[in-house]
């Protein structure tokens, strides 16, 4: 089959933040996506922005087309500025972390739509259990046949945007020992993971098509790789990292993969070839930074050199601080390095069990905060 690529000559951003719904009394997750949006649909200056997820107890909200990270993170503020009061006139707060630390799968409700009800009854409980949420970055690049490159080369970095976004360390009341249950969660799911390593464009056309021919997708979208190229938008879609709580680390995250996706664009466009690691590699790269997060030492080339991933992601903010003066986006990047400074999500969530002796309720007050205060109260 042929999927045409429709070029972005701009590195362009589109951002979309996975929040989760919870009572403003119980903590636990609410099923009421519908009345949130139907209250929050008049103070929206662009309601489109807001949508719905397989799950009733989630909204994704999205930007527009930007052209760097700080128009991104002002799209994103103008519409929570319209959500949140909906939510407070519903007993409703947002949440943003990869999972929630309590909340029981079986009493989440399922969105209305065929392609919801269908994924559902192809993965079964798998699919049930899915109460995860993340942030997706799309770049934009100008040529189709420097997508695939860059997204090989682009896995690389895996591990260092797992391990800074890792929130989900809470399962079902229990401390799972990673960083990021989400990330190992969410590959259960068929056509989910990790992307092959395709070097040519035909080459992803005819994967694609053998998935069409077999029922294993029934549309490219249902292609659900953490790396994946998004053709009818020209660009690069990053599905890596977990759930958000704060906008620091939503500009951080967003600016590290912009300068990432256009200093390897760059170097291919220049006739460089990207040094790509092994899929094993790749693999294993996945399953530490989920482990250990921010304290993971990671595979670095084919040759099986490694390092503790803050110790890489000092040196890489270094070499990424030309890209970001050319993309407008300096104090973003440099704001990267603020992460494990203050700790990460995952590392801030079980420092508030440990000092509360284990108040699950006050870890989900702890991750709304953290929104709240970025929107000034």
């Amino acid at each position: 089959m042929r999927i045409d690529f429709h070029s972005s000559p701009r590195p362009t951003l589109g951002v979309e933040w996975e929040l989760a719904l919870v009572d403003r009394h119980t903590r636990d997750l609410r099923n009421d996506a519908a009345h949130l949006f139907a209250r929050a649909k008049s103070r929206l200056e662009r309601p489109e922005l807001v949508h719905e997820e397989l799950l009733r107890n989630t909204v994704e909200i999205v930007t527009g087309v930007c052209d760097t990270v700080g128009e991104a993170m002002r799209d994103l503020r103008r519409t929570l500025e319209g959500v949140v009061p909906a939510g407070d006139d519903l007993g409703i707060d947002l949440f943003g972390a990869g999972t929630h630390p309590f909340a029981s799968w079986s009493a989440q409700q399922l969105s209305a739509g065929p392609r919801y009800e269908e994924l559902i009854n192809r993965t079964q409980w798998w699919g049930r259990q899915m109460l995860i949420w993340g942030v997706h970055v799309h770049v934009g690049l100008p040529e189709r046949d420097r997508v695939l490159p860059v997204l090989s080369a682009l896995l690389t970095y895996y591990p260092h945007l797992q391990a800074l976004s890792a929130s989900s360390p809470i399962w079902a009341g229990h401390d799972t020992g990673y960083a990021s249950n989400r990330a190992l969660m969410f590959q259960q799911l068929p056509t989910a993971g990790l992307p092959f390593q395709f070097e040519r464009w035909e080459e992803y056309e005819a994967f694609a098509q053998d998935q069409l021919t077999t029922g294993v997708i029934d549309a490219l979208a249902d292609i659900r790789w953490d790396l994946r190229p998004a053709p009818h938008l020209g660009t690069i879609e990053n599905r890596v990292c977990d759930g958000v709580s704060t906008f620091a680390d939503l500009a951080a995250l967003t600016a590290l993969i912009q300068c990432l996706v256009v200093d390897l664009d760059t170097r291919l466009a220049t006739g460089e070839v990207l040094p790509v690691l092994p899929p094993w590699h790749v693999q294993e790269n996945k399953w530490r930074s989920a482990r250990y997060g921010l304290d993971a030492i990671v595979i670095l080339d084919a040759e099986s050199s490694e390092r503790l991933v803050t110790d890489d992601l000092a040196d890489l903010l270094v070499r990424l601080e030309p890209v970001a003066e050319r993309l407008g986006c300096p104090v973003e990047l440099a704001s990267v390095a603020d992460v494990p400074a203050r700790g990460a999500s995952y590392q801030r969530q079980r420092a508030v069990v440990e000092r509360t002796g284990g108040d699950l309720v006050a870890v989900v007050d702890s991750v709304v905060r953290e929104l709240r205060d970025g929107l000034g109260g």
